[in-house]
């Protein structure tokens, strides 16, 4: 991944005058890793739109610091798993775009051998679990990844994410129990968007506070504005904190906002033009670029040529994908079980 050296939560997060302040490196850190998720989504979605890339796909653009904020505020070692809106959170951690733009290319040279696609990138070298098709299945999926980091004692946590609509599964409620009872260590964070594709929280539930729904389980809980990183940090920060204490849980309620439809062929004639443009007006990359300017951690020269790198990363993706071969169709059969000489039946 060409960006800055991954930020640490300490001691990049320092308190001072009773405010949180962030080093220069963490707000690189921050601009560098939400643009390169926001510069390659835009790519996937001009290749989608050219048939290059085929199935479903679901852009991460507007949701940035959902991923940036948690990524500097934990560790490596710490487990993350999501639904398939999931190119922003490995890219935040470090998987190479290259492997990514494969993997939605359907090619040899993706993530999982072209054999997962959009909705299903992984990378276990950054402790990435994957992107999970079926809505809230990753949910108990997550505290089951908890559940062994504290029977293995690693010290290590599962920071598990999922959509609004996720939590109007059964599986959620029954994973949030058993997380409580067994004080596992795993932060759960709901990425609320407005919209379950394109049903608003307004029209699926009587409780539009998603974070309150801790409180059957006396599971700690907060709201948390993420179209701010840095509120994404220290939230995320907090409740690792209580994690590898031994305390158990958290519920954080990630209020954030796609700028574009929940998947590509969403034509959004739920939601109207000027909604869009007033949430764009608190975009988390432009707040960030400007804190930049305003601390004087980097000029406007220093910014463009960050950008500028970035392009160039995204299209060495594209190139990288569009010359990679298509898997053997041998391959259909490996990596479905850990047994090498499973006895399919091919007739």
């Amino acid at each position: 991944m060409a960006t800055t050296t991954k930020a640490k939560s300490e001691p990049a997060a320092a308190k001072k005058g009773g405010k949180t302040e962030f080093s220069k490196e963490t707000y690189l850190y921050w601009y560098e890793s939400m643009q390169l998720m926001r510069k390659f989504e835009e790519k996937a979605g001009q290749l989608y739109g050219m048939q290059k890339i085929k199935g479903f796909c679901h852009l991460y653009i507007g949701q940035e610091a959902c991923a940036s904020g948690a990524a500097s505020a934990l560790r490596k070692g710490d487990k993350w798993i999501t639904a398939y809106r999931d190119h922003g959170h490995p890219l935040a951690l470090g998987t190479d775009p290259k492997a990514i733009m494969a993997e939605l290319y359907g090619k040899e040279t993706g993530t999982t051998k072209g054999k997962g696609g959009s909705m299903h990138i992984f990378d276990k070298s950054v402790g990435f679990v994957g992107g999970h098709g079926i809505v809230g299945a990753q949910v108990p999926m997550g505290a089951g990844i908890a559940f062994a980091e504290k029977y293995n004692k690693t010290g290590n946590l599962c920071i598990t994410y999922m959509g609004d609509g996720a939590v109007r599964q059964g599986a959620f409620h029954e994973a949030l129990n058993l997380a409580m009872l067994w004080k596992l260590p795993v932060i759960f964070c709901i990425e609320n968007n407005g919209y379950a594709m394109g049903t608003s929280v307004e029209r699926t539930s009587n409780v539009h506070e998603l974070y309150t729904l801790a409180e059957a389980y006396d599971m700690p809980a907060e709201p948390v504005n993420a179209m701010d990183v840095e509120a994404v940090h220290i939230a995320v920060a907090n409740a690792a904190e209580r994690a590898r204490a031994g305390e158990g849980p958290t519920l954080l309620e990630f209020r954030t906002y796609r700028y574009k439809g929940h998947s590509m062929s969403d034509p959004q004639k739920y939601r109207s033009k000027e909604e869009v443009e007033q949430y764009k007006q608190r975009d988390p990359i432009e707040a960030v670029r400007k804190t930049i300017l305003e601390k004087k951690f980097a000029t406007e020269k220093d910014l463009e040529d960050i950008d500028t790198k970035i392009v160039q990363t995204v299209e060495e993706s594209v190139k990288f994908a569009e010359e990679s071969k298509f898997p053997d169709p041998s391959e259909a059969l490996t990596d479905v079980y850990v047994q090498q000489d499973y006895p399919f039946v091919l007739d």
